[in-house]
């Protein structure tokens, strides 16, 4: 915490010795959406280079004063709430001055900023996210005020703790971690009993695009048990990006890859040669719209599609036959065909990516 308190008092000091030279003030933050600021690197994903562009938020500005003006703010309450060992979620931020702030996302992009200006983690500015992924399977851990949470006894969705950091003594005797995409899934083979019936695994879903609790957590399980984790995803490109998202992080949240990447994330399924393989109807299937066609044309330019050529294939026969599926298609087969056919044989043979 003295870091943190240090790292600010340091953005405050920059600021009063400008006034005292009679300059306006200038905060200066990096460029966190250019992918130009960002390479690949195969062990760690996508990560923020040393010396990326960087642009200025300033006092004397019309188009940034204001901004300039909630960075301060902002940086005023992570510091009371640092040194009074509080914690805040930034919907908690928000809504204590709705019109100053004037929208969420606001608060969201100031302080994903000021994580990457102070170079702290964002949960070590005692900011919380608000979580929306579910945990379920071969698991127990206690939380960071005692709770003792076991999701093995029963077939309970646990939500992902709000700080992943403080959660101790992780245990489990799973055999593998699955990572399901939607939520409707994530039920439907809990509702199967999977994750007793194939093998101990313990169940995340981020319930669409996760947030970063449920990447962090995804993160420190394979740092407690490092048994192999699978996605379980539509085939679609926005199921694709999901997965790139666990596996090698996203391009805004770059500057915090180490904590939050998994580069060692297999993709189980849904894999567009499986639908030809398992011989789905086509009337089951969904043609691509203009924006899938984007989407997959710039996944497939990514840096790290390159050194994945069996990913590449996939995205090469979705490409060409410009239809995509859900996993709920499989119920075309039969109704419990995920858990009982499709899992099971994937695990046992190796049909994964």
């Amino acid at each position: 915490s003295s870091e943190v308190l240090e790292a600010i008092e340091n953005v405050i000091q920059g600021v009063l010795q400008s006034l005292a030279q009679k300059k306006a003030p200038v905060l200066t933050v990096a460029n966190r959406t250019d992918w130009r600021n960002i390479e690949f690197k195969d062990s760690v994903g996508l990560q923020m280079i040393p010396g990326c562009t960087t642009k200025h938020v300033r006092s004397d500005c019309p188009q940034s004063a204001r901004r300039f003006a909630l960075m301060l703010k902002i940086l005023s309450m992570i510091y009371k709430m640092v040194q009074s060992n509080s914690y805040a979620t930034k919907r908690d931020i928000y809504y204590s001055d709705t019109q100053l702030f004037g929208s969420q996302s606001v608060v969201d992009q100031i302080i994903d900023d000021i994580s990457c200006m102070l170079k702290i983690p964002r949960r070590s500015l005692h900011v919380l996210s608000t979580t929306k992924g579910f945990v379920a399977g071969n698991l127990s851990y206690t939380e960071e005020d005692g709770t003792k949470v076991n999701c093995t006894c029963s077939a309970t969705v646990f939500t992902v703790p709000s700080n992943v950091q403080g959660i101790k003594n992780l245990t489990s005797h799973a055999k593998f971690i699955l990572i399901v995409e939607k939520d409707a899934t994530f039920q439907r083979l809990l509702d199967d009993d999977f994750f007793n019936r194939v093998a101990p695994c313990i169940m995340i879903t981020g319930r669409g695009i996760p947030d970063l609790n449920t990447r962090l957590l995804v993160r420190k399980l394979w740092d407690s048990f490092h048994i192999p984790i699978f996605t379980l995803m539509d085939a679609d490109p926005h199921g694709i990006e999901i997965m790139c998202i666990y596996k090698y992080g996203s391009v805004s949240m770059s500057f915090e890859a180490h904590h939050l990447t998994v580069p060692s994330v297999k993709w189980l399924g849904l894999l567009p040669s499986d639908l030809e393989r398992l011989n789905i109807c086509k009337d089951a299937l969904i043609p691509f719209t203009k924006q899938d066609e984007n989407k997959l044309a710039s996944i497939q330019k990514r840096p790290y599609i390159a050194c994945q050529p069996l990913w590449k294939k996939e995205l090469e026969i979705m490409a060409a036959s410009k239809l995509k599926a859900e996993i709920q298609v499989l119920t075309s087969l039969s109704s419990d065909y995920l858990s009982r056919v499709y899992l099971p044989n994937k695990l046992q043979f190796g049909g994964w990516l």
